[in-house]
């Protein structure tokens, strides 16, 4: 195993991430498109956005370390927001901006956030118990700001994912991180200067600030990211119309994309998939389509993508791929040891990994619960004697909307109030395709059911199917039997 080379010090992020600003002055580093217009960014004006905005930031009173909640949709503020925080040495906290007012105002007093960027019509914590910024353009108003260079240890970001506990928790990531990323640019992407990646996902998924924006500027290459609302049968007209050469997207999006004819697309040489498992009809249809492969990746917040195929090393059929080079994982048994090569296990990933997290924030503090030397994702895989890994699922019963996972307890306890018993659990309505189910035991009507989810949860995490029930399946010490659950759902339609 080839040891990636360690991250320079001292060191930042954003620094890091424009360093071609210098070089590439004039370059496109990203195009907002719409079929009819596109907004355009260079290198020189992106990295001047950051240190003005910087400045702006420190200009509120803020000083290093403060931690400042993104409350912003899918505009070029989202990214300049995210990198001006990080280079003048304060911590942002990205949030989708679909949670409500409920799931942020539960957030906030852990984050305990000195400042809120925000844009309107985005739900903010209640009570506010900082300033609130909107104007994002009055921010830059000042002269720029210098890097705050320094140990790529330190803390840079918080990124909330949900816990098997049903609470979201807030992962903690170092400098280092987005260093760490260069191991997926071979392993993965194949990615070079002279790229132009589209991919298809809101600015504020991890997904798309890392692998559609941060990634690309390392290298010099261009990020062209789709409007806010662009409808997903459009995108093959954009990527022909603005030469991209990879695309990436969760795998719903290519499904929605192959329901219609795809023009040819000769500039694009692959496609990537994160976020849930890619069906084999999909890669395969793709291919049909587009002549081009797709190319899958397994990752986490808590570490980013670390599992995948390559241009250069395709993934080899029904397997996830193959650690990224450099990368140090195991397949441990239950009693945390590591497995013979072919037996299923849980896929770990080793403490020294420079894209680990720091640890779960906790009482001011980083948790990192680690098995011996080893960080345990819970994903169920085994390891083929060529070195892929095939995917078992989930050694927990998270569920998958779109690609963002979502904690099934999560859902149940936002229904708690309203019905006696309920149940959140995964429907393959046809196949590949998979919704959230609520499974409940009350006298509400579905219409009254949705109602209270659009109160309470974010879109994604909404179920879009209600089935009532007399009663759930539980076991004598009173847990849910899941698969006597979707035995029941099948039998209720």
């Amino acid at each position: 195993m080839t040891l990636p080379a360690p991250c320079p010090t001292p060191f930042n992020l954003a620094a890091h991430v424009l360093a071609h600003a210098a070089r590439l002055p004039d370059k496109i580093a990203l195009a907002v498109l719409s079929p009819t217009r596109s907004d355009r960014w260079s290198y020189a004006r992106l990295e001047d956005r950051v240190l003005r905005t910087g400045a702006g930031l420190l200009a509120q009173g803020l000083t290093p370390g403060d931690r400042v909640l993104l409350r912003l949709g899918n505009r070029p503020d989202f990214p300049v927001a995210y990198l001006a925080c990080i280079a003048v040495g304060l911590v942002p906290v990205p949030t989708s901006a679909q949670l409500t007012g409920p799931e942020i105002s539960r957030l906030a007093p852990e984050i305990g956030p000195k400042l809120i960027l925000a844009q309107d019509g985005i739900a903010l914590p209640d009570p506010l118990t900082c300033p609130v910024v909107t104007e994002l353009d009055a921010l830059a108003a000042h002269e720029r700001a210098e890097f705050q260079m320094g140990d790529p240890d330190r803390l840079a970001y918080l990124v909330y994912t949900s816990g098997t506990s049903g609470k979201p928790r807030a992962v903690a990531h170092a400098h280092r991180a987005t260093w760490a990323r260069r191991m997926m640019h071979k392993g993965w992407y194949g990615l070079a200067e002279s790229d132009r990646l589209l991919h298809a996902g809101a600015f504020n998924w991890t997904f798309t600030l890392g692998t559609g924006l941060l990634d690309p500027w390392s290298v010099g290459a261009t990020a062209l990211i789709p409007s806010e609302g662009t409808d997903p049968t459009t995108l093959p007209l954009l990527l022909k119309r603005h030469d991209a050469t990879i695309f990436a997207a969760a795998p719903g999006i290519y499904r929605q994309m192959l329901r219609a004819p795809i023009p040819a697309m000769p500039k694009l040489r692959h496609g990537l998939s994160a976020g849930e498992k890619l069906p084999e009809p999909i890669r395969a249809a793709w291919l049909d389509a587009t002549g081009t492969t797709i190319h899958e990746a397994l990752g986490m917040s808590e570490c980013s993508t670390f599992i995948s195929g390559a241009p250069d090393r395709p993934a080899p059929h029904h397997s996830l791929g193959f650690p990224q080079p450099g990368r140090r994982i195991a397949v441990l048994g239950a009693d945390g040891q590591p497995l013979p090569q072919g037996d299923t296990g849980t896929l770990a990933i080793h403490r020294s990994d420079p894209g680990l997290m720091l640890g779960y924030l906790s009482d001011g503090g980083f948790d990192l619960p680690l098995t011996g030397e080893w960080f345990v994702t819970g994903d169920q895989v085994h390891q083929d004697p060529d070195g892929s890994l095939v995917y078992h699922g989930r050694a927990d019963d998270m569920l998958n909307a779109g690609g963002f996972r979502v904690s099934p307890q999560e859902i149940e306890r936002a229904f708690a109030p309203l019905v006696e018993d309920c149940a959140a659990v995964s429907v393959e309505i046809r196949e590949d395709t998979h919704i959230i189910c609520l499974a409940h035991v009350s006298d509400l009507s579905e219409p009254a059911l949705s109602l209270h989810a659009e109160s309470c949860l974010a879109r994604y995490k909404q179920p879009r199917l209600y089935v009532g029930l007399d009663a759930l399946p539980r076991g004598a010490n009173g847990k849910l039997n899941r698969k006597a659950l979707a035995a029941a759902i099948k039998d209720a339609q």
